[in-house]
C-alpha cells in the first residue's frame, strides 16, 4: 500500500480527489524545512506545492518513489537527483491554462490604461475638483495594434497569445537565448526585446533561465514598454528591474511572483513603496504601474 503525504495542503483552494489505488493519505497544512524529513520518512509518494525537496533530504528517503508537484513549475525539486535515483516527478498538466493568460492581460490592461493612477486620483478627489468633464493627467494606450513579445511558448504562453490576438495585438514569439538558429515562427530574443510594447515571461525557472531578464535586456527595451512576469520571480533580476523603473528605462512592470515568497526579508521591488500612489495591487499578487 502506498503512503502519500501532502506537505502543504493549505496552499491550495481546490478539491483534491484521492487516487483509485490502495493508499494511506496524510495531509499537512504547511511544513517547515526542519519537518520535511520526519513527515516523509515512510512516504512512498510526496505531494508538494511550494515545499522544496533537495538532494540532501531526498537521499535520506529510501522508500520514496514519486514526487507529485501540485502546480506546473518543478524548480522546487532536485530533478537531477530524482533522475539518477529513479524517483518519478510529475506536475499538473494544463495548470491555470485560462486563469493565468487572463491575469496577464489584466495586468497589461491595468498598466496601459493607467487604472491605478486614475483610481488614486479619484480617491484623492481630483475628478470631483476637475475643471473639465474628465481627467487627462495620465496618458493611456491601447493594446490593439501594439506588439506583444512572449518568452516561453508552452501552454500558458500559447494561451496568452490567443487572448492577445483577440485584442488585435501583433505577437512575437522569442527564440531561446543562444539558439543555433531561429526557428520558423520565432524571432531572435534581442529583436523581441527591442520591438515589444508588452513583454510577458512564461519560462520555467532553470539554470538557463535564471535572471534571463537583467540590465542588458532591459536596456534593449523601449522606454514605453511594459514588462509582465507571471512565471517565476527568479527569471528576473529584480534589482535591475527596480532600477529600470526608477530611471524610466521602461514604462512599467506587472509581476505576481518574487524570487522569495513570501518576501519576509524584503525585495527590491517592494522597496518602490514611496511610489505607492502609482502601484497596482492585486492580492495576493502585486503590480507596479509607473
Amino acid at each position: 500500500m502506498e503512503r502519500i503525504v501532502f506537505l502543504d495542503r493549505d496552499t491550495l483552494r481546490a478539491d483534491v480527489r484521492p487516487p483509485a489505488f490502495a493508499h494511506e493519505w496524510h495531509d499537512y497544512g504547511e511544513t517547515r524545512p526542519e519537518e520535511i524529513l520526519e513527515r516523509l520518512r515512510e512516504a512512498t509518494i510526496a505531494v508538494t506545492n511550494k515545499v522544496s525537496l533537495r538532494a540532501e533530504v531526498l537521499r535520506q528517503l529510501s522508500q520514496l518513489k514519486m514526487i507529485a508537484v501540485a502546480a506546473t513549475g518543478v524548480d522546487i525539486v532536485d530533478l537531477d537527483y530524482c533522475q539518477e535515483h529513479g524517483v518519478t516527478v510529475s506536475n499538473v498538466r494544463g495548470y491555470a491554462r485560462h486563469t493565468l493568460p487572463e491575469h496577464v492581460l489584466m495586468l497589461a490592461l491595468a498598466l496601459s490604461r493607467q487604472l491605478v493612477a486614475y483610481r488614486a486620483d479619484l480617491r484623492a478627489g481630483a475628478w470631483q475638483r476637475a475643471a473639465q468633464f474628465c481627467l487627462l493627467d495620465h496618458p493611456i494606450r491601447d493594446l490593439h495594434g501594439s506588439t506583444l513579445g512572449i518568452i516561453g511558448y508552452g501552454s500558458l504562453g500559447r494561451g496568452v497569445e490567443r487572448l492577445a490576438r483577440a485584442f488585435g495585438m501583433d505577437v512575437l514569439i522569442a527564440e531561446h537565448r543562444g539558439a543555433a538558429g531561429v526557428r520558423e515562427g520565432r524571432t531572435a530574443l534581442d529583436e523581441v526585446l527591442r520591438l515589444a510594447d508588452v513583454l510577458t515571461l512564461h519560462t520555467p525557472l532553470t539554470e538557463e533561465t535564471r535572471q534571463l531578464i537583467g540590465r542588458a535586456e532591459l536596456a534593449l527595451m523601449k522606454r514605453t514598454a511594459l514588462l509582465i512576469n507571471c512565471a517565476r520571480g527568479g527569471v528576473l533580476d529584480e534589482e535591475a528591474l527596480a532600477e529600470a523603473l526608477r530611471a524610466g528605462v521602461i514604462a512599467g512592470a506587472g509581476v505576481d511572483v518574487l524570487s522569495r515568497e513570501p518576501p519576509r526579508e524584503g525585495n527590491p521591488l517592494l522597496c518602490l513603496r514611496p511610489f505607492i500612489s502609482q502601484m497596482a495591487v492585486t492580492w495576493p499578487s502585486f503590480s507596479t504601474a509607473w
